[in-house]
């Protein structure tokens, strides 16, 4: 199973991590803390050293209840940090975080490789049909309502089986627009209530049956540090035992804040699989 990052084609028989780089003012854990070209390159290159192997960057905080922000101030704050990271680091495999149709397209003739798409393309009518035309790999994640409004009061009557049903009517329109690498993102935290997330979580190797990739993104959410009753910033213990979870269950990449202890648990597992 390999996907093609700008004709460098990755092997994900074997799981990869993906280190976050949020230049977001809110997000959730990080926030604020990557401000200057100094702290985005020191990060990014810790992140690389502790052997990410994709840096997903993000403009646009999905935090539930986040601020709204517009497309060009995306763009403005999304394409330099683009332009820096690779003047800096020319090998670098870049995924952006974005819903957003024209960000997507901007930011892949920036130099980025991966579109991750929280909404799934269900926020841009445009987002598929502008994956397709570039041909790049596409990180399909599920969400049920907005950033906004997600955590509101999160309902399903099988959660599983509508992610899945989900899932499978959306790889089938990217089908039939001929993209060929999609990654799916069960999407914790988005849309969904503790219990949903650790049933999911629980039940992650059924997503094999849609023949994709699957990306995991857990790292100190809240789904761990309300169980334990502790923050995001005491988190990276709970965030190292869902992830192994996740890796016996099927994850094909982590999306973490913290590479190292990522890369850990892959090579824990690997040994066991």
């Amino acid at each position: 199973m390999t996907i093609n990052c700008k004709g460098n084609l990755v092997d994900l028989s074997s799981p990869k991590v993906m280190g976050i780089l949020n230049i977001t003012p809110d997000s959730f854990f990080d926030g604020g803390k990557y401000k200057n070209e100094a702290d985005i390159l020191n990060q990014t290159e810790k992140m690389l050293s502790d052997g990410a192997t994709f840096i997903d960057v993000g403009a646009y905080s999905s935090r539930p209840g986040a601020k709204h922000i517009s497309e060009e101030e995306e763009l403005q704050r999304i394409v330099p940090v683009i332009n820096l990271l690779i003047n800096n680091f020319p090998e670098i495999i870049i995924s952006v975080d974005t819903f957003r149709s024209k960000v997507a397209l901007e930011t892949i003739n920036s130099g980025a490789a991966i579109i991750n798409d929280i909404s799934g393309g269900k926020m841009d009518a445009k987002m598929f049909e502008t994956v397709a035309n570039l041909q790049v790999p596409y990180i399909l994640m599920h969400m049920l309502g907005t950033p906004q409004n997600m955590q509101q009061n999160p309902v399903y009557k099988d959660v599983i089986e509508e992610i899945i049903s989900f899932f499978a009517e959306q790889i089938f329109k990217l089908h039939q627009l001929k993209l060929n690498d999609i990654i799916i993102d069960v999407g914790f935290g988005f849309g969904k209530t503790i219990n949903h997330n650790f049933e999911i979580l629980k039940n992650l190797s059924l997503f094999k049956s849609l023949d994709a990739p699957i990306l995991a993104g857990i790292s100190r959410k809240s789904m761990l540090y309300k169980t334990l009753d502790i923050s995001a910033q005491e988190a990276l213990n709970a965030t190292t035992s869902a992830n192994t979870i996740a890796l016996l269950n099927g994850a094909t990449i982590l999306r973490v804040h913290d590479v190292k202890e990522a890369i850990e648990a892959v090579k824990i597992v690997n040994q066991i699989l």
